[in-house]
């Protein structure tokens, strides 16, 4: 591609886009994000060094004026997301709808003859209404905020079997919130969800939980991008580069969880695991300390451990939106049912193992009150066993402890 054309997804708020690394990996270089607010856009299309456009939100329909040619299947759902230059103007064409399809076959999750709840009515959701009657959704039923089918009255379709999620409920930074329980869908047999940051949104992880397929917005995004980039160059690109892409950025955005007994190593662990992959590592201990002015021990001592746990959830808050980091946490996070989705919506989580006898105790004030490490162990025992993804055994060397962690990651890690 020549550097003198534009190439770039266009919307009006993009932080949180994956896009410039897909398409980069994608063969453009060049691609880059590209925020215009409402009165910009219309002069920004009519420029004649656009090689290649994606389209965010709130820009899906408004394009569309500005383009001389809709593909029929953009015009039926209503919203595109790719513009390209051609003799004659501006060709606009959905590539979402692709991208969903390839994510619910990559997922298995059979739409055939299966009544489909799509929460949310926007251009999102007009693509996933056309994707489940092209995958033969014997019916398709839209909930919105307001109008015949709503949140209030959910319990006339408790007998979906795929849902959809097409709105942002859930996504960074109110996350991991769901816009609905799957208690209410006992013939659930598969869950989408469009958003992809976080990488495992509060419905995905609902659905995991019950060993539902499922399938987050990251596979579509990169399926669409290839879908996209085939628009813009004319050449063919081949369908496993969606999944050496996606699962590249999977690993890249998940983060490595510590979990484990006080004075199990994490800190040290983490710090190796840092040395051994580059990452940044997040030691709550530390970054509690830094954020309130008060070593997690004093703060204890002073306000009493229900206190302290408030702001460590708080602190998990706002470190686990975030991904690619190395987490090390303090022992009790696993008390606190609330941890566990902060920790796993962008977190793979290895709970430290080592002997009672071997556990440091010094400055740590719970490990020293009544009943001593053993009480603490046998109540913490099944929260840290509901917590972790993998035990690692922490009576090797350190480094090699974070070796055999970050081994298992690159070998297990996936969506």
């Amino acid at each position: 591609m020549s550097n003198s054309k534009i190439y770039g997804l266009l919307g009006r708020k993009l932080g949180h886009s994956f896009s410039v690394q897909i398409h980069r990996a994608l063969g453009c270089p060049e691609y880059k994000l590209i925020e215009l607010e409402p009165e910009e856009l219309k002069s920004f299309l009519i420029r004649q060094d656009i090689g290649g456009l994606n389209i965010t939100i709130p820009y899906k329909r408004d394009v569309i004026p500005s383009c001389t040619y809709v593909d029929s299947e953009a015009d039926e759902i209503g919203a595109v997301n790719t513009i390209v230059p051609r003799g004659d103007g501006l060709h606009a064409y959905n590539t979402d709808k692709y991208g969903f399809e390839y994510a619910v076959k990559r997922a298995g999750i059979d739409f055939n003859g299966k009544k489909v709840l799509i929460l949310g009515s926007g251009g999102t959701s007009r693509t996933a209404t056309a994707a489940a009657k092209s995958l033969g959704a014997s019916e398709v039923v839209i909930i919105s905020r307001s109008g015949e089918n709503n949140y209030g009255n959910l319990d006339r379709h408790s007998d979906a079997e795929i849902i959809v999620n097409t709105t942002p409920v859930g996504m960074y930074p109110n996350c991991p919130a769901s816009p609905v329980s799957l208690d209410l869908f006992p013939n659930c047999t598969g869950v989408m969800d469009v958003v992809y940051n976080p990488l495992r949104t509060g419905l995905l992880m609902d659905a995991a939980s019950r060993s539902i397929p499922c399938s987050g917005g990251l596979f579509m995004l990169v399926a669409q991008a290839k879908a996209a980039e085939e628009l813009f160059t004319g050449r063919k690109i081949d369908d496993s580069v969606i999944d050496s892409i996606a699962s590249k950025l999977f690993m890249d955005n998940t983060n490595i969880v510590i979990i484990g007994m006080p004075g199990s190593g994490k800190s040290s662990v983490g710090q190796a695991l840092s040395k051994l992959t580059g990452r940044e590592l997040v030691d709550m201990d530390r970054y509690i300390e830094d954020e309130f002015g008060t070593s997690p021990e004093q703060f204890i001592l002073s306000h009493g451990e229900k206190e302290f746990r408030k702001i460590e959830t708080r602190a998990l808050t706002e470190i686990c939106g975030h991904g690619g980091k190395i987490i090390a946490t303090g022992g009790g996070v696993v008390t606190v049912p609330e941890n566990y989705s902060l920790l796993h919506q962008n977190g793979r989580v290895y709970c430290l193992s080592r002997p009672l006898e071997l556990l440091a105790t010094e400055g740590r004030p719970l490990s020293t009150g009544p009943g001593g490490l053993l009480s603490m162990y046998s109540i913490r025992k099944p929260m840290y066993e509901k917590f972790m993804d993998v035990l690692v055994d922490n009576r090797t060397p350190v480094h090699e402890t974070a070796l055999a962690i970050w081994r298992e990651f690159n070998e297990n890690i996936s969506n």
